[in-house]
């Protein structure tokens, strides 16, 4: 189907620099002319005051023109404070980073008449001379984004596009029935390329999971690495979390396997500019967001260096909670929320292993408090009963969870590139067929009708969230660190 799209037969100068030449029979306007910006909600019948809407804050519009309605409130408690918006309309985020993110949405489908939301959108109306789904596809063209963001005032971190940016933004414009045809086209095609991205992060999260199951497997014994069969013999562990064990193992609580030395809670007046850094859980997640201490009377215990064990025994689900090797090039001290584990004679990478099985453990334990928070005091980890295996066999088993890591990363890889590319493809697509570069009408009007419920914009926040979280991102979130008893 791309192969059959072909350049239009004439083309004409746009005198736009990044537009460069379009389609000889399209026009070139500032989007003032064809649409209304921000209309005022004086404009809203009285009839309608008393009824319901739609309330969309910022984290309820995703990057790719989704958004989640599960949100309806009644007008009057909207009426106050709030964006106003119709159905039809087309919402562009403002502020930074979510303006150069993407955020926006045409809202076609918004199941009520009136919407509200963050005061952070600009709204734009388009009027007969152009669809709405047409203009949608313009806000999201990369160049869009770029020069917004050039002309955006404001003070760091709060800086926003001017409505006047978009005001005189031109656009390319073909006929009524153009646009109707590309909005089909890149719609068939978008469906296509979600697909294709969400097969590839399920897979993201199968192969994850297909990571803790290998590890978990190799460290309590379920299966003998260097035959990969179930050992000959096997006896009761007495835990629960580990049923039975490879008889010849031995079974102990971490408290006889490690010592714990916990990290201290550095005041704001211990914090500089210089000295030694202070490692916080954010910093066993990659962050170079260093503070730094000048104090001299720290014990060497507090000091880390690079090869440490260490346990963040307060924080985030599946991300800023548990085990870490501090693999970093840098030495500094301990910060709250984080043991380090010294005086241990396990292989240090066996050992490592293990505790990744003791995290997802105390993990699957602790499904009270706060929602995605985990934490465990001394006693409690160095409670944990643990399998331990020969040294000969730990060797074994690290080489063999080495190896399949390592496998399973290169498929992780490959999957994060894919997606990537589709993401990089649907960004370039975009681009030449809303600009005219290639000619989709005959390709369009070929297209197979599909199932209604595909045709849905809506998604819930959940979904929104989990589709605009990068791997990387989902590493970094941590709890706001505050004085608490280990």
């Amino acid at each position: 189907m791309i192969d059959d799209l072909k350049p239009y037969p004439a083309y004409k100068d746009s005198d736009v620099e990044w537009l460069g030449q379009v389609p000889e029979h399209w026009e070139v306007l500032r989007l003032k002319r064809i649409a209304r910006l921000n209309p005022s909600k004086s404009e809203v019948p009285l009839a309608l005051r008393d009824g319901r809407a739609v309330f969309l804050p910022m984290e309820r519009v995703g990057s790719d023109g989704r958004f989640d309605v599960s949100e309806v409130w009644p007008i009057s408690d909207l009426w106050n404070g709030f964006t106003y918006f119709r159905r039809g309309d087309v919402i562009v985020a403002k502020i930074t980073p979510c303006f150069e993110n993407g955020k926006g949405a045409c809202l076609e489908n918004l199941p009520t008449a009136l919407g509200f939301g963050s005061t952070e959108f600009h709204v734009i109306r388009p009027s007969k001379a152009i669809v709405s789904t047409y203009l949608y596809r313009v806000t999201t063209l990369s160049e869009f984004r770029r020069l917004g963001a050039d002309e955006m005032t404001g003070a760091a971190g709060q800086q926003r596009v001017p409505v006047e940016f978009i005001a005189n933004f031109l656009i390319p414009l073909p006929p009524l029935p153009e646009q109707t045809a590309i909005v089909r086209f890149l719609d068939y095609m978008d469906r296509r390329i979600r697909r294709y991205i969400r097969a590839k992060q399920k897979l993201i999260k199968l192969l994850e999971e297909y990571k803790q199951a290998l590890i978990h497997q190799a460290v309590t014994g379920s299966i003998d690495v260097r035959t990969g069969q179930p050992y000959p013999a096997y006896k009761p562990s007495g835990v629960e979390w580990l049923g039975e064990v490879p008889e010849h193992w031995d079974v102990k609580k971490l408290k006889y396997l490690t010592r714990l030395t916990n990290g201290i809670a550095f005041k704001p007046s211990d914090w500089g500019d210089h000295g030694v850094p202070i490692i916080r859980i954010q910093n066993l997640n990659g962050s170079d967001d260093f503070n730094y201490t000048v104090r001299t009377d720290l014990p060497d215990a507090l000091l880390i260096r690079p090869g440490d064990l260490l346990f963040a025994w307060s924080g985030n689900r599946g991300t800023s909670f548990g085990s870490f090797i501090w693999d970093r090039d840098v030495s500094g001290y301990l910060n709250q929320h984080i043991f380090k584990l010294h005086g241990y004679s396990l292989a240090r990478s066996y050992f490592a292993y293990l505790l990744r099985a003791v995290t997802r453990h105390v993990e699957q334990e602790q499904t009270h408090g706060i929602i995605g928070l985990v934490h465990v005091t001394k006693p409690m980890l160095g409670s944990v009963v643990v399998p331990v295996a020969p040294s000969e066999e730990q060797v074994a088993i690290t080489g063999f969870i080495d190896r399949e890591l390592h496998r399973v990363e290169m498929l992780r890889e490959q999957a994060k590139l894919g997606i990537d590319f589709a993401r990089e493809y649907r960004t370039r697509l975009i681009a030449d067929v809303v600009t005219g570069k290639v000619d989709v009408r005959e390709v369009a009007a070929r297209l197979p009708e599909e199932p209604p419920e595909e045709e849905a914009e809506s998604m819930d926040a959940d979904e929104i969230a989990e589709d605009e979280t990068t791997d990387e991102e989902a590493g970094t979130e941590t709890v706001e660190e505050e004085e608490v008893e280990p």
